[in-house]
């Protein structure tokens, strides 16, 4: 059963949502593969990017791999192009999710009614979401992706403490416009370094980082992680030369994206907003009467994790955290088995809580009572 989240309840409150791939699971590749290690386990890249750390020719082959099954797509995607039907349900989730938010802030009488959702997506499914949404004329409300500036946007992380609202004729009256942050805590493919500052344009034009040659080199190396039966001592060897090597990670480290393995921009300009963001999250959890509910993220980064642990020091902050299967709701009642303020929500046996289940069972103004399917006779 399914155990819903009472959204009317919390709509009052200081609101905040962490989501991760799990999201976007039916648009781009998560960094999940299908190999196990000698032990029976599971690998991903993270932790094929930790074991392969010292060597270089296999280090450098699944980076590539990686920006071209999980960056490139991203880089380029477009909501328009999408013909598959899993995708475009999976932008309609977004999109009743994003519905459900804004219910919530237009039962808000506050001035400032917005609420913050922290993403550590690179890609642009929320706002290209809010955008349709906007388009419709459903619902007044405002984006705020932290940007400043009309032809130039500069993110900057004082934009999200903003908020508008509209006054009467004679302006005896203000009435707060709802809002959504949309907070980037791993970067953005859409960010990009102009000079000292951080400058956004939601274009999908960028160059593929790989040319055809390189393409085909790691074709079988890639072709080994995505089938199922095989084993990490069996991946196969790439070869490249030096001069290979450094003209990928040349390219590779200008990307606005924190690496899966030590969890690190290169641009000093892209670490200084990760922190500032990191911090925001720190202070927007240890204010009174906050919620923050977690979807599709695994707390693989461990900054992320320990600063949530930290802020469940507060009394006040009550943490949802909805795990894809039971086996990983068994793993996240161990990590935050000693906090009573954490409410960790497992889907039914045999089922998993992708994005559907969870905007129809439990995270909805009027959340539906999950009914297994009838047996068959």
């Amino acid at each position: 059963m399914f155990e819903p989240i009472e959204a009317l309840d919390a709509y009052n409150k200081n609101i905040n949502i962490l989501i991760g791939s799990g999201a976007s699971a039916d648009l781009f590749p998560t960094l999940a593969l299908e190999i196990k290690d000698e032990k029976g386990n599971w690998e991903t890249i993270e932790k094929l990017a930790t074991k392969f750390e010292k060597h270089h020719e296999k280090h450098t082959a699944l980076f590539m791999h990686y920006y071209s099954s999980c960056i490139y797509p991203v880089q380029t995607f477009t909501p328009f192009g999408i013909k598959d039907a899993k995708g475009l349900a999976n932008l309609k989730n977004y999109e009743v999710f994003l519905t459900t938010l804004l219910g919530l802030l237009d039962r808000r009488k506050d001035l400032n009614r917005k609420i913050n959702i922290f993403t550590t997506n690179y890609d642009g499914c929320l706002t290209h979401s809010a955008d349709n949404i906007l388009l419709t004329g459903s619902h007044d409300f405002v984006v705020n992706d932290g940007t400043s500036g009309f032809h130039k946007k500069h993110l900057h992380a004082k934009n999200f403490n903003t908020f508008q609202c509209q006054t009467g004729i004679f302006e005896r009256t203000n009435y707060g416009i709802p809002q959504l942050n949309i907070i980037h805590l791993h970067g953005s493919v859409y960010w990009s370094k102009s000079g000292e500052k951080i400058e956004i344009k939601y274009t999908n034009d960028s160059k593929n980082l790989l040319n055809p040659k390189t393409i085909g080199k790691i074709k079988k190396f890639s072709a080994f992680l995505g089938t199922k039966g095989g084993t990490t001592p069996n991946i196969p060897v790439v070869s490249f030369t030096r001069q290979q090597m450094d003209r990928f990670w040349s390219e590779y480290d200008k990307l606005p994206i924190v690496n899966p393995t030590k969890w690190k921009f290169h641009e000093t300009v892209f670490e200084e907003h990760y922190y500032q963001m990191l911090r925001l999250l720190s202070y927007e959890l240890e204010k009174p009467n906050s919620i923050l509910i977690t979807f599709g993220f695994s707390f693989a980064d461990e900054h992320i994790l320990k600063l949530i642990q930290r802020s469940l020091s507060n009394p006040q902050l009550q943490t949802f955290i909805c795990c894809y299967s039971q086996s990983s709701a068994e793993a996240m009642k161990e990590e935050f088995k000693q906090w009573k303020n954490v409410k960790v929500i497992a889907p039914p046996d045999g089922v998993k809580m992708d994005f559907t289940n969870f905007n129809k069972y439990v995270f909805s103004l009027k959340p539906e009572t999950y009914a297994p399917p009838e047996a068959d006779l």
